[in-house]
């Protein structure tokens, strides 16, 4: 299930179609991608197996199933799916309960379009339980919405995850700005119709027809993204 408050409404600029704003959260607005990379390399090694760092690039933004399910076949470590997701988990948790770092522009950012009452959610592949321990740093009375991997048929790089918060917040997908920092996360909001905001965080990503590159939150503001949607 996603979880809710009650939605916000929406002062819109003249000119501007945008109508809502749907946020990924590891490496788009807290800066935790390096925290899954370190923990997989430390439970590996544990399993006796070294980590290829090339292989950084195909596990960064995706569920944790299909990162997980990679890292077991290209090393061949003798555990199960099930119990390595739970490590996973658990090795994470650890890292946000000590040091919670948001990425630059993005505490500014949130403020924002909370002052000017835009509908916005977060949008991530993450577990639940991990939303809701980095919601207690981000503030959730930002988010009218949040929408996790494990609550979802079938999250990023599938349209799911935008699909469900848009219905969620009874807004147009084409009407809605991502904001994502992997190419996983891309592919999902795309898939969705929304048009998207990069920000990478691992490896490059090139912008495209509806597809915004910026090199950090501190470029995104309101203006900036009701610009990217407007009225025909």
């Amino acid at each position: 299930m996603t979880s809710t408050v009650p939605a916000l409404g929406t002062r819109t600029a003249e000119g501007s179609a945008l109508q809502a704003v749907l946020l990924d959260m590891d490496g788009t607005l807290v800066d935790t991608e390096g925290f899954w990379w370190d923990v997989e390399v430390e439970i590996f090694a544990r399993l006796g197996h070294a980590l290829d760092d090339s292989w950084r690039h195909v596990v960064v933004g995706g569920p944790m199933t299909r990162s997980a399910g990679f890292l077991i076949e290209a090393t061949g470590a003798d555990i199960e799916l099930a119990e390595l997701t739970v490590l996973l988990n658990q090795g994470f948790e650890d890292r946000i309960d000590r040091v919670l770092p948001l990425m630059p522009g993005a505490a500014r950012l949130l403020a924002e379009l909370s002052e000017y009452e835009i509908p916005t959610a977060l949008v991530s592949a993450s577990h639940r339980r991990i939303i809701d321990r980095v919601l207690t740093s981000l503030g959730p009375q930002h988010f009218a919405l949040s929408v996790a991997g494990d609550e979802v048929p079938r999250t990023k790089p599938h349209p799911d995850p935008y699909l469900t918060a848009a219905a969620g917040l009874g807004v147009d997908p084409a009407r809605c700005a991502v904001v994502e920092d992997t190419a996983t996360g891309v592919a999902a909001a795309e898939a969705a119709g929304c048009h998207v905001v990069v920000v990478p965080s691992v490896a490059p990503i090139a912008p495209a027809v509806r597809r915004t590159v910026v090199g950090s939150l501190e470029e995104v503001d309101l203006a900036f993204l009701r610009g990217l949607i407007t009225d025909s």
